[in-house]
């Protein structure tokens, strides 16, 4: 298996079909025969979402019998959720530099209201 990266999740996960694929899979392991049961799309068209998102890092397959079961691969997943990680970081970082700027504004406006009513 290739090294997962976050790049390579994004773009397997750009498909929809591919998408609701990943996200079936991800509830419980399953066959390509089952998936495709559920889609629109032919049983090769299944296979080769699968491959694009085993490529991807997002899924693995075991053998069973003359059957593959596919299952999330949570070293893909964890690889997109680091990147994102660093975005979500950042933003709390500025949504609480922000809100305390906010609360340091109001509590010098009440203050200066204080200041206004002495007599």
């Amino acid at each position: 298996m290739k090294k997962a990266t976050a790049t390579l999740g994004f773009a397997a996960l750009g498909d929809p079909t591919r998408r609701a694929i990943f996200e079936r899979v991800s509830r419980r392991p399953t066959t390509v025969g089952k998936l495709a049961a559920q889609f629109d799309v032919s049983r090769p068209a299944v296979s080769q979402h699968l491959r694009v998102l085993k490529d991807a890092g997002l899924v693995a397959d075991t053998a069973a019998g003359t059957s593959r079961i596919y299952r999330l691969e949570a070293r893909g997943v964890e690889a997109m959720r680091h990147y994102l990680d660093r975005f979500w970081d950042s933003a709390l970082a500025a949504f609480a530099h922000a809100a305390e700027a906010e609360q340091a504004a109001a509590e010098a406006r009440d203050a200066t209201k204080q200041e206004d009513r002495k007599p």
